[in-house]
């Protein structure tokens, strides 16, 4: 064999060498690669101004379903004090980013909060005071929660803990404590979407709500999933079973001026997160107002001003007139005749237009000139 073919022999097998070596080892690193975990934060949120959870770690347990205190990992979460009302409309924080855990049966989730646990709520002088948390059970123990997910090497799995602030909290009455006893679920975000959306006005609180069937609305498992508008108006509905919603608006002040609003047919779909595109605007609560002119032969136009705009209907031929839409309030009518009918235009002052109610002024003569 010439030399130049020796070198080509030689040559060719390094490089099958090299090939199959490569090949081997990125098998091997890929089968060989643990499963990894990252646990956000988010939080339904409530009616105070601040509520300060100090987390010191998130444990989880595998393959064990018991209270036992053994077997408990930690995944090394960054202590720090979050205020959970800072965890809305889509905002979250991340307690632990992909820490590599072993593989088997994830059963539990445990989060363990320190001492430095404080709650903000507002006077009677609407300045707000801080008053400390109570939370012995989770100072001791720490919260658990029940995951039961089969966690297999290569893959990443995300979950949240969403808190709801409102069951949360608990205002003892004659002692004054107020305790901090976690209600939260957790969610896997692979077998859940996100409905995210924005409110106007953006100074009208409200709170965003579906019904989650869990895609068996024949039984009683349906869970109220809720979560409230942040100070730009945004929400974002976490742990939302795939399927077809309706979006309730509820404005959080029972005096509001805008009533409950609902968006239909919100598609849902596990692993993706779902924008209501354009922002939802809150109807108002509204009236009509109605009256009838006994003058005869003549058109009469009705009219209101609403937020700085003229809202206006003419009599027909029985000589009545409806304004239809009015929010509620207290308003001045103006009775305009035509030009030329030699009737004098007259304003009825403070009358009332009540949700879903028809004010009727009655029969109405306009005066001559």
């Amino acid at each position: 064999m010439s030399i130049l073919n020796k070198l080509k022999t030689i040559l060719l097998s390094l490089i099958c060498i090299s090939l199959f070596g490569c090949h081997n080892s990125e098998s091997n690193n890929t089968s060989l690669q643990a499963p990894t975990i990252s646990i956000k934060l988010v939080d339904k949120s409530g009616d105070f101004e601040e509520v300060n959870v100090d987390v010191v770690d998130v444990l989880i347990k595998m393959d064990d379903n018991s209270n036992d205190e053994n077997g408990w990992i930690s995944l090394n979460s960054n202590k720090k004090v979050i205020n959970l009302l800072d965890l809305t409309g889509g905002v979250h924080e991340v307690l632990v980013d992909k820490f590599p855990i072993p593989t088997g049966t994830l059963k539990q989730i445990r989060l363990v909060l320190g001492d430095n646990n404080t709650i903000v709520i507002k006077n009677d002088l609407d300045v707000g005071e801080v008053h400390d948390l109570k939370t012995p059970s989770a100072q001791q123990s720490g919260l658990k929660l029940k995951v039961d997910t089969v966690i297999e090497e290569g893959f990443t799995y995300d979950f949240v803990l969403d808190f709801d602030v409102d069951k949360s909290v608990i205002i003892a009455g004659k002692s004054g404590n107020i305790n901090l006893k976690p209600v939260m679920r957790v969610i896997t975000e692979v077998s859940s979407g996100i409905i995210e959306g924005s409110v106007l006005p953006v100074d009208e609180s409200a709170v965003a709500s579906v019904i989650d069937t869990k895609g068996t609305p024949e039984t009683d498992d349906d869970e109220v999933l809720s979560a409230y508008t942040n100070y730009t108006g945004h929400f974002a509905l976490w742990g939302v079973s795939s399927g077809t919603y309706e979006v309730i608006l509820t404005p959080i002040d029972s005096n509001s001026k805008y009533k409950v609003t609902t968006v239909n047919n919100i598609e849902v779909v596990n692993g993706e997160i779902t924008v209501i595109e354009p922002a939802i605007e809150l109807a108002l609560k509204a009236g009509a107002i109605t009256g009838k002119i006994l003058n005869e032969n003549v058109v009469v136009t009705a009219s209101v001003i609403v937020d700085g705009v003229v809202v206006e209907a003419n009599t027909n031929e029985a000589g009545v007139f409806l304004l239809e839409n009015i929010p509620i309030g207290v308003y001045k009518i103006t009775l305009t005749p035509a030009n030329g009918s030699g009737l004098v235009a007259t304003e009825l002052n403070n009358e009332e237009v009540k949700e879903d109610e028809t004010n009727d002024l009655g029969e109405i003569t306009l005066p001559g000139a």
